[in-house]
């Protein structure tokens, strides 16, 4: 059973900021930084679409920030149906965001996940850092998640095995709904290349690892991407992804899928 997870950027994100060194000091410009750059604090828009390779599994979502001031903005992504959102806040420093979020997922085969994190992304570029023009942003988090995933009944995966089934296996079969918990933490980077002044490279990559699933095995997992963003003018951009993702705890098989959003930026 493949369990898609959705929204690959939700995802984000690190406790790497002291709070009282922040309150003194100025924050970045955000008028000088790319249309992709997370630590840009700004009010804006945007639709995405995302399928898998083999077209089984298409996701529509709207998204939106709403920037309070030139620190602070509200962010929040639904789905078309509603079955996933995402909520949350980001506060600028002057050396990265930290952003605050809680969301729910759900998996095709009725699986559910609700999540709540905090993270953040620091520019290497504000120490002076870019390697032949690469804009690095370490990123890091925690996450804590609750959920309900179908599982063995007895505890024993031998007793429960149907070959025959490959959703809504029924609970004659040894399977019921199982509530698990878990929290998690991950470390990697997100890397911009302006390419020209209308278009950005895009990457991604990171790892996790957190405490045990219900099989004993503490959670594994890890996504990555690349793509490239184009901006047609200080409003409208797009951009155009592929990314993979896998765990051991919600995810039976690495899910790889491809994205293209549209966003308009008001400021």
């Amino acid at each position: 059973m493949l369990r898609h997870v959705r929204n690959a950027w939700s995802g984000t994100f690190w406790l790497l900021i002291s709070s009282q060194a922040a309150l003194g000091a100025e924050v970045n410009d955000n008028r000088d930084k790319l249309d992709d750059d997370p630590t840009k604090v700004t009010t804006k828009v945007g639709v995405s679409w995302s399928d898998t390779y083999d077209m089984d599994d298409s996701n529509l979502s709207f998204s939106g920030s709403v920037a309070l001031d030139p620190a602070k903005k509200l962010n929040a992504r639904v789905n078309s149906d509603a079955s996933e959102w995402r909520v949350g806040g980001s506060w600028l420093f002057p050396v990265g965001i930290v952003n605050f979020n809680f969301g729910k997922n759900e998996y095709t085969n009725g699986a559910t996940q609700t999540n709540y994190s905090i993270g953040t992304f620091v520019p290497l570029s504000h120490f002076g850092f870019a390697p032949a023009g690469f804009q690095i942003f370490p990123m890091a988090g925690y996450t804590y998640n609750t959920g309900e995933i179908t599982g063995c009944s007895t505890g024993n995966a031998a007793d429960c095995k149907a070959p025959q089934f490959a959703d809504g296996i029924p609970s004659e079969y040894g399977f019921s709904t199982i509530t698990t918990s878990g929290s998690s933490g991950y470390l990697g980077a997100f890397t911009l290349r302006p390419l020209t002044p209308e278009l950005t490279m895009i990457g991604f990559a990171a790892g996790s690892y957190g405490s045990k699933n219900e099989k004993g095995e503490n959670y594994r997992g890890y996504f990555g991407g690349l793509g490239a963003g184009y901006r047609f003018d200080e409003h409208s951009s797009v951009n155009l992804l592929t990314f993979v993702m896998d765990n051991n705890t919600y995810l039976d098989d690495p899910d790889t899928r491809f994205l293209i959003s549209y966003t308009w930026q008001f400021q």
